[in-house]
């Protein structure tokens, strides 16, 4: 068989079963619709492809072209329409290039089985029936790979940097790559059309677009990562046997291949049924985890402003000091509650791909001075002398999700006043014209070099402060890390060693003054 064949055949299938993976997950979500019918004019494409190259006969092998022209036509035209649904690019720009997109799919349709499509066929390198391009295929090379395959991945790689989910810029990645090999090794079977004796190595490539772009849906936007890699261990296995059967010489040999490529995927089926059974009740823990931090999280919140309001009213003398004692200590209990809370929903969104970053313009020197007020109950119950100072400038204004930037000044200043009894913290706010920085420095128990090594890391939390037996659960600098690296910021610590106090750096981007 040639070997060429070979490679549409595998692309076909490939693509076939992403679409329908990706399909069955949710066929009601848009873009999910539009991917599986990328596929399947891929598979027309591929499987077309294939019967073209074992043709042995002129009819035969021109049929299959022009089925293959088909195909080719549609993949530019909605890869570029599912594109702008996973990057949400919903500009007039973008709607009118896919109306032209669409609209010049169809027209050159028309000609597709025409010789101003294709002018004929011919034998070329080691192929006896290759296609001459007619006057019109120049049209459709130019609109495909120069026109609209050229202006998505311009898109994709605008988009890719500006994103700050890190699970949206992953997906992005994969996509990226699956065109750039996909279209890559396709455009490797045009040198033939024009005369240039370059076979098309490339086209084992075009595997990966399916391949890549459906496994970043299942990955980031449906399904938990194990039940995926079951279904892709299952999906090549089958496809093994699959490839196999069709190779077989012999009818014999086809009857037995062809069994157990059944018995391989009904295998398939079972064990990803078993994974999915396994990790939904993970979900399921999950999902209570949150719903639970929900409904105990919103009473506590709302004691905790009562309780701010009256030792805000103790300060004023309206109130007798005899219970701002009681009253600090309530302040401070439910404050790390509700810190430890918000963790734990962290940890658990994380998990379950649910992170979600609200974006918009906030002053950061405004969330900082609230951080002060709202801890300043706890540092004055632990006898701690907290400061605030800021630089020159009168604002601080960055783009971003003020609540999660919020929760790392929360846990960092939270973290200062525990490690720090009887001393002093200071947090300050200093600016470029391109970043601001948050610096939190103590006076407290400092950091050793083997704290520091898992500081940041999930559930780390050093030797040192366990044997402190300081209450915190290991994760809030840890999501403190997740947070500001989303917004393309960095945040570290130092530290002279234990006993000597500690600093912790927060370095965030910011829109310079107007």
């Amino acid at each position: 068989m040639n070997i060429f064949a070979i490679s549409g055949l595998v692309n076909g299938i490939v693509a076939i079963t992403f679409g329908i993976l990706v399909i069955s997950k949710n066929w009601r979500d848009r873009a999910n619709q539009i991917f599986f019918f990328m596929t399947l004019s891929l598979a027309v494409w591929s499987f077309s492809y294939w019967q073209w190259l074992l043709s042995t006969n002129y009819d035969s092998a021109i049929l299959w072209v022009k089925i293959l022209s088909v195909g080719s036509l549609f993949i530019p035209v909605f890869f570029y329409h599912w594109v702008i649904l996973l990057i949400n690019g919903k500009s007039l720009v973008n709607k009118i290039v896919l109306w032209l997109a669409y609209t010049t799919a169809i027209v050159i349709l028309f000609f597709a089985q025409s010789n101003l499509f294709i002018a004929g066929l011919e034998k070329k390198s080691s192929f006896n029936f290759w296609p001459n391009p007619g006057s019109v295929y120049d049209v459709y090379f130019s609109y495909v790979y120069v026109g609209l395959i050229t202006y998505t991945l311009y898109l994709l790689l605008r988009a890719y940097p500006k994103e700050l989910d890190r699970n949206k810029k992953g997906q992005l990645l994969y996509v990226i790559l699956g065109a750039i090999l996909g279209f890559g090794g396709g455009l490797t079977n045009f040198p033939l059309w024009w005369n240039i004796n370059i076979p098309p190595y490339g086209n084992f490539l075009v595997a990966a677009f399916p391949f890549l772009l459906g496994y970043s849906v299942l990955k980031y936007k449906l399904f938990n990562a194990k039940t995926i890699t079951a279904e892709l261990i299952a999906f090549a296995l089958w496809v093994f046997t699959l490839i196999i059967t069709f190779l077989a010489e012999s009818t014999l040999l086809k009857l037995v291949y062809g069994f157990f490529s059944i018995l391989m995927g009904i295998g398939g089926v079972f064990l990803i049924k078993a994974v999915y059974k396994t990790e939904r009740l993970s979900e399921e823990k999950s999902e209570f985890i949150s719903f639970a931090g929900h409904e105990v999280g919103n009473p506590l919140t709302f004691i905790n402003g009562a309780v701010m309001n009256i030792l805000e009213e103790m300060d004023e003398g309206k109130i007798s000091g005899e219970l701002k004692d009681d009253m600090q200590k309530v302040y401070v209990n439910s404050n790390e509650a509700i810190s430890l809370i918000a963790q734990y929903l962290g940890k658990s969104k994380l998990e379950l791909n649910q992170l979600k970053y609200e974006m918009a313009d906030f002053d950061l020197k405004t969330i900082a001075s609230q951080t002060i007020h709202n801890y300043q109950p706890i540092a004055d119950q632990g006898g701690v002398s907290l400061k605030f100072t800021t630089g020159e400038d009168k604002d601080y204004i960055m783009n971003g999700d003020r609540v999660k930037i919020k929760e790392v000044l929360n846990n960092l200043v939270n973290n200062a006043i525990k490690f720090s009894p009887k001393g002093m913290v200071e947090v300050s706010l200093s600016k470029t014209d391109k970043t601001v920085l948050v610096e939190i420095k103590d006076s407290g128990r400092g950091i050793s070099k083997e704290t520091m090594s898992v500081l940041f890391k999930k559930f780390g939390r050093g030797d040192s402060v366990e044997k402190a037996k300081i209450a915190g659960t290991g994760l809030g600098l840890f999501l403190s890390k997740t947070f500001v690296e989303a917004h393309g910021g960095k945040i570290w610590a130092e530290s002279e060693g234990a006993g000597k106090g500690s600093t912790f750096f927060v370095e965030l981007p910011c829109i310079q003054n107007k």
